[in-house]
């Protein structure tokens, strides 16, 4: 396994494409609305993305039909956009988007609750969320990949969530996936030495029941197998010398590393 450490311009043009996929999110959030289909979230996450003159990572993506992945409750992700599928108060939708930037990718996913939502819900969304700054408190020079991994995996579990196991997070750069694999559970081995430089994509995926997870018929959306909710938080980030460096933290987002 071979992990890219970016040079400084490349890590130049990553932070440039993270501050443009934070600034598609916090543009989404304020139009997510009950009323509207997923497809009209994926039309208008397009339609920004392409106003800061980047594309969209997704769409084409092995053959992934849409820019946004539009997850709705029991979904964990790659939901794929319709008009026929509505949002309703009381959902929680978890967006998933990557934007090129010059060759670079960032990617980042957001799970937002549609007006007044249960208590469960809120909880589940605000420790998905702890659980990524318990992760990368790991994300330093020197550590370990899977620090990050069982940090949190011991977060999430602590609650009596179950942390998904079929999908991981992931380098990141030049191509959306790279190595390495970054394991959201707990790991037995150490992964590998971090380096500063190194650009990850981690992302846990925290189910409110069963880690257990299923494919529907489309062969792209995930869901969870008991029917319970799921959550979805991802950040691009930077290994440095000393803490990390969040490249996609929305505007007015404390990290709580």
């Amino acid at each position: 396994m071979s992990v890219s450490i970016k040079s400084a311009r490349e890590i130049e043009l990553m932070r440039a494409a993270g501050k443009i996929l934070a600034k598609v999110h916090e543009n989404l959030e304020k139009e997510l609305r009950a009323g509207m289909s997923t497809l009209d979230i994926d039309r208008l996450g397009e339609d920004i993305i392409k106003s800061y003159g980047c594309i969209p990572s997704f769409k084409n993506y092995n053959g992934y039909p849409a820019s946004v992945c539009v997850s709705v409750n029991d979904e964990v992700v790659h939901g794929i956009p319709t008009k026929k599928r509505l949002i309703r108060e009381g959902d929680i939708v978890s967006l998933d988007i990557g934007v090129i930037y010059k060759g670079y990718h960032a990617d980042a996913a957001r799970t937002h609750g549609v007006g007044e939502i249960s208590q469960e819900a809120a909880l589940l969304i605000e420790r998905t969320r702890q659980s990524f700054f318990e992760g990368i408190r790991c994300a330093k020079e020197g550590h370990h990949l899977h620090e990050i991994s069982n940090a949190i995996a011991a977060y999430a579990e602590s609650f009596g969530y179950g942390v998904v196991r079929d999908l991981v997070g992931h380098g990141i750069g030049t191509h959306l996936h790279e190595d390495p694999q970054i394991p959201n559970f707990t790991q037995k081995s150490r992964g590998v030495r971090l380096k500063a430089g190194m650009t990850l994509a981690i992302e846990p995926m925290i189910n409110a029941g069963r880690f257990d997870v299923a494919w529907e018929n489309d062969d792209w959306t995930v869901v969870t197998q008991d029917g319970s909710l799921s959550a979805h938080y991802e950040n691009t980030i930077l290994v440095t010398s000393g803490e990390p460096e969040i490249l996609t933290l929305t505007e007015g987002e404390v990290g709580n590393t």
